[in-house]
């Protein structure tokens, strides 16, 4: 019998949750609908971000918090992680956050306009002598999913106050985007005007639960945060796509015929 193929190595990635604060009522999150055409969640509505790449990486080690070797691999991949969370938001969006001071909408728009130029983040700084402030980005959580393509993503939060940055979908692998609270984001999809994939609908559930960013950092940072590989099991006779308790999940679970994985 031929051996099995290896299983593929899961595919480093990053996600930004950036909260707003609204003219009235809840805090608002940033939401970024995929283009149809992209393999993995085409069409649905997510937060942005995506893979981390070799740039971000070569980056990361240039700035990668010193310690013991034995760690070294968990920080040097933590660093590259946010790196590429605040790259793919400025990709995606035009929303340049993460830096050590304060950026202008013009600022951001050049700083964007020479990232697709130059396709590395590092040459973005260097221009602009900018220096990161990657402890502005705020660990929520890190999902791997069950099946190829396996992404391994790290979700953060970030706070830009009013979001008064324009901003503007880069119609490649974004088609558009808006602001709306995690329950109105919830509500839209339960109208079927929005598509929501596993981990974005239950990220959107357990951040409906709270007021605003300052609340929402709190809680994840006093909530345990071990990797999160959903897994199927039987329930009442039904197969469901579920998580595990005690990570700050209101919604451990679906029926799997409803859920969406990619």
């Amino acid at each position: 019998m031929p051996a099995s193929p290896a299983p593929a190595s899961p595919i480093p990635a990053a996600t930004l949750v950036i909260y707003r604060r609204a003219a009235s009522g809840p805090a608002e999150v940033l939401m970024v609908q995929r283009s149809a055409q992209l393999r993995f969640a085409g069409g649905a509505v997510a937060f942005p971000g995506g893979r981390v790449d070799a740039a971000d990486e070569a980056l990361a080690a240039e700035l990668a918090p010193p310690g013991p070797a034995e760690t070294a691999g968990e920080r040097l991949a933590e660093t590259a992680a946010r790196i590429a969370a605040i790259r793919e938001t400025l990709e995606e969006t035009g929303l340049l956050l993460g830096l050590a001071g304060p950026v202008n909408a013009a600022d951001a728009a050049a700083a964007r306009a020479l990232l697709k130029r130059e396709g590395a983040f590092a040459a973005v700084l260097a221009r602009h002598g900018w220096r990161l402030d990657l402890a502005a980005l705020v660990p929520l959580a890190r999902w791997r999913g069950p099946r190829p393509p396996a992404y391994d993503t790290r979700f953060y939060l970030a706070d830009v106050g009013t979001g008064a940055q324009a901003l503007s979908a880069d119609a490649s692998e974004t088609d558009s985007l808006f602001w709306a609270s995690p329950a109105r984001t919830l509500a839209m999809a339960a109208e079927g005007a929005v598509s929501l994939v596993f981990p974005t609908r239950r990220n959107l559930e357990r951040l409906a639960q709270f007021a605003g960013f300052t609340e929402a950092r709190a809680h994840a940072e006093a909530t345990p945060r071990p990797l999160i590989l959903p897994r199927e099991e039987i329930r009442a006779g039904e197969p469901w796509l579920v998580i595990p308790e005690g990570l700050g999940y209101p919604v451990l679970g679906e029926p799997l015929a409803q859920a969406r994985r990619g």
